[in-house]
């Protein structure tokens, strides 16, 4: 479980500070970007990345390069020291490409083409914008390969979208081919085509997903949306040819994102497949701060989730590639950080592996969708605002966190996450629309443990789950069997398991097992899933376990006994007093089957009792109240400990062990209070 070596720590000792930089939009105010340099250095940044939107600017014309005013930012941000991570411009296409080649313009799921607009609008397949973007990346690979400020390659930006072009349509039937062997009786059974007679009888039959077509056959939705991850990822594999070639020393990201309504993963592209084919996992974090619909603690345990989740991705440190200073402009509502919540939130990021804190953006643009857009520099261009300031704070702190670079997080606690799951309960057509909430689920179970201060990988299905003492896995509904032996083989070894409802129920071409519930599941839970039952939003039933009532929302399923121990009942409805909870032995290990969705109490109990059994404890004791997050990371010989303060008022910490402030270098006694959004850093004497 420990990290693998992380690529920049091996470069320089630092961590990156600073943002999205776009001087090509300043380049008719030659003093705007003199100034830049004067503010960088100023508010503690050293890194930007560059030509992400740039392509206009870089090839003006057709085969007509510009370069020069890109020499020159690049040759002033090496001047002060600083870093750049350069993009490359494929994730917005020039005008004139756009109109010489329309095939590159994405056709929607109605078949309509796109007009020439916006980002991310081209087509993954179209041969000729290939050949286009690994010419401009080859030219910025020639030019700037031995330059000593370049850092990391920065490809495109947050791929998203898809095209139903003919293109398209072409590249899907040839990916279903491979998947099925060129067997199309396979693809009818694995989509279950002869239900409403869509029997497909040719290739050239298969068309992609469309509201003006098939949209109900969930095998080829699934199918559709996995084709989609693998022609991005294709894209991206053909988009850094050059950059390998030509720069093999400089190592390569792409930004991922989260979806920020509710702050879950992002959903339309599987991030597990994608992080095998960079070498730094990156994201971009836009949490809503001071909502009127959660806490900012609620919110912190989310955030704690996804930066898991990316971190466990290659079990190393991790970059924020964008965050904001401030707010928004996309927000329902884009309300401002309270002072204090820029370096907590920063800091946050830090604690659960981050190697850096960057921003969206540098400075603010003039006009367009993103002249609000909350950045470093304002349109006052001054250093006084509160902004700037904070941003300069942060700076200064990361500059005394050095020796924090490149540490990373052991864990005895494993999460499952899986993308396709999630698509799978996207088009489920059952259970409910409005409370599947599968990735929410999955932050709600591991709230506990980051209450308890008790760190979490959350890995993929794909990922080995061995070592760890206890691993939880939430509503996994599509499950492959491979799964299912890796799950037998982990409990039978001496392992615990933790699974909910609404999991095991479909393969992976989301058919429904025969049986409704697997051989090798029951075993190992010692339990059969008979039913379960959805509750419209007034409902609600109880749950006993250890002698106390929990509320029960949403789900309940119906479980018979088999060779396991039932722990926990319903408390009414026509099955009263039937399994709700069950434990079983199997091998030397346990599994836990949890059948309802129960209130959070019910959670802190039930984790509580297991963290305890188990043994597991945090890797550094604090006692403090749950708006408090006691987060660690580990270098060879020291321990780092980022204490944080998501509430309002004034919070008092116990330790167990004296530590070391690693901003001011004293001693600190075993009793420290933090203020509101406070946060400090220490390190294990």
């Amino acid at each position: 479980m420990k990290g693998l070596e992380n690529i920049y720590a091996t470069r320089e000792k630092r961590f990156l500070h600073g943002g999205d930089y776009f001087p090509e939009q300043w380049l008719h105010l030659p003093e705007y970007l003199q100034e830049d340099i004067k503010l960088m250095q100023i508010a503690n940044t050293n890194t930007f990345s560059i030509g992400m939107f740039a392509w206009s600017r870089l090839e003006p014309e057709e085969g007509v390069y510009d370069f020069e005013w890109l020499d020159e930012v690049i040759d002033r941000i090496h001047s002060f020291g600083g870093n750049v991570i350069l993009a490359t411009p494929s994730g917005a296409k020039p005008s004139w490409m756009a109109k010489k080649y329309p095939e590159i313009r994405r056709v929607n799921n109605r078949r309509e083409q796109e007009l020439q607009g916006r980002r991310h609008n081209h087509c993954f397949t179209a041969p000729i914008y290939r050949e286009k973007i690994k010419m401009i990346n080859r030219k910025l690979a020639e030019r700037y390969q031995n330059h000593p400020a370049i850092l990391m390659w920065h490809i495109s930006n947050e791929y998203s979208g898809e095209c139903h072009c003919n293109l398209c349509q072409e590249a899907f039937r040839l990916w279903v081919k491979n998947r099925y062997n060129h067997d199309l009786e396979a693809v009818n059974v694995a989509w279950w085509a002869t239900f409403w007679s869509h029997r497909y009888s040719g290739w050239d039959e298969i068309e992609s997903p469309s509201v003006l077509g098939e949209d109900a056959m969930h095998g080829l939705t699934l199918d559709w949306q996995r084709f989609v991850t693998d022609q991005t990822i294709d894209f991206y594999k053909e988009e850094i040819t050059p950059l390998r070639e030509l720069t093999p020393h400089i190592p390569i990201t792409t930004n991922f994102m989260a979806d920020t309504a509710d702050l879950i993963p992002f959903q339309a592209l599987d991030y597990s497949k994608f992080a095998e084919h960079v070498d730094l996992i990156s994201w971009d974090a836009y949490p809503a701060w001071h909502s009127d619909t959660q806490t900012d603690k609620e919110l912190a345990v989310k955030v704690g989730f996804i930066d898991d989740l990316y971190r466990s991705l290659k079990q190393q440190p991790f970059y924020i590639m964008e965050s904001t200073p401030s707010l928004v402009n996309w927000h329902d509502v884009n309300k401002a950080k309270r002072p204090g919540m820029h370096l907590l939130s920063s800091l946050q990021h830090v604690a659960h592996g981050s190697d850096s804190v960057m921003y969206f953006q540098w400075r603010k643009s003039r006009g367009a969708s993103e002249k609000f857009h909350g950045a470093v520099v304002d349109h006052d261009n001054s250093t006084e605002n509160r902004v700037f300031k904070d941003v300069q704070e942060v700076g200064a702190y990361l500059n005394k966190l050095e020796e924090v670079v490149g540490t990373n997080r052991d864990a005895e606690v494993a999460f499952i996450y899986d993308w396709e799951n999630q698509w799978a309960l996207q088009t489920i057509q059952g259970y409910s629309s409005e409370s599947l909430r599968y990735p929410q689920t999955a932050q709600e179970h591991y709230r506990r443990f980051w209450e308890r201060d008790i760190p979490v990988d959350v890995l993929n299905v794909n990922q080995d789950f061995t070592d760890y003492k206890l691993v939880v896995i939430p509503m996994l509904y599509m499950m492959k069997a491979t799964f299912m032996e890796k799950v037998e083989a982990y409990v039978k070894a001496g392992g615990t398991v933790v699974m909910t409802y609404i999991s095991g129920v479909v393969n992976e071409n989301d058919l429904v097992y025969e049986g409704c519930w697997h051989v090798k599941l029951e075993n190992v839970f010692g339990l059969t899933v008979t039913e379960t039952d959805t509750y419209y939003p007034s409902d609600e039933n109880s749950l006993n376990f250890q002698g106390k009532d929990y509320v029960v929302k949403d789900y309940a399923t119906l479980l018979e006994q088999k060779t396991g121990e039932v722990i926990g009942t319903y408390g009414a409805d026509f099955y009263q007093g039937t399994p709700a909870v069950m434990k079983n032995t199997y091998g030397d290990g346990n599994s836990y089957y949890i059948g309802a969705r129960a209130e959070s109490a019910f959670q802190n109990d039930f984790y509580d009792q297991l963290i305890q059994e188990l043994a597991i404890i945090p890797p550094f004791e604090a006692n403090h109240s749950e708006n408090v997050s006691v987060q660690v990371r580990k270098g060879p010989d020291s321990a780092y400990i980022f204490v944080m303060n998501f509430g309002t008022d004034e919070e008092t910490i116990t330790f167990e062990d004296e530590v070391i402030d690693l901003i001011t270098g004293e001693k600190v006694a075993r009793k420290i209070t933090l203020n509101g959004y406070g946060v400090r850093v220490f390190k294990k004497i």
